[in-house]
């Protein structure tokens, strides 16, 4: 268990400062990549011209600005740090990082729509940090904590 914890940590340290913090060009256009993504994504599912750039406008007055903390990378980045130091074969890492890559695009997708939802539908400002702050954070952690038990029961052991 220490072991893990220890690879955990130290894959965390690698993986955001290779791929989320602002010190290499590479982080910079990967995230905006995945902000693309996240953007292009949303854009299927929002109201027509409901997305401007990277807002959302919810409703008059009330707009949500997509930036690099809502692209996803947080939490797939968390996802392949624990996948990373996980004791078991490396093909099994690499697709089951894969597919939690392409499960936590929708996931996110999904979050936001919920978040700019809730918005719309209720008082505005409380209801946007309730459904973000809560909501949308418990769904995030809930996924991921489930993703990596079916990685750990199931794709572990290929």
């Amino acid at each position: 268990m220490k072991r893990f914890i220890l690879s955990y940590f130290l894959s965390l340290a690698l993986l955001f400062g290779l791929f989320y913090a602002p010190i290499w060009s590479i982080s910079d256009l990967l995230n905006e990549a995945q902000t693309n993504l996240t953007l292009f994504l949303l854009n299927l599912f929002l109201e027509p011209h409901q997305l401007q750039g990277s807002t959302i406008a919810i409703k008059k007055g009330y707009v949500i600005y997509i930036t690099k903390a809502c692209n996803g990378m947080i939490p797939i980045l968390f996802l392949f740090g624990s996948i990373l130091a996980y004791p078991s074969h490396i093909k099994p890492k690499i697709i089951w990082m894969s597919i939690g890559y392409l499960f936590f695009n929708i996931v996110n997708v999904g979050r936001i729509l919920l978040v700019v939802y809730i918005t719309k539908n209720g008082d505005g400002h409380a209801d946007f940090y309730w459904s973000h702050d809560f909501v949308g954070n418990v769904l995030l952690m809930m996924s991921g904590l489930l993703f990596f038990i079916g990685f750990i029961k199931r794709g572990s052991k290929w």
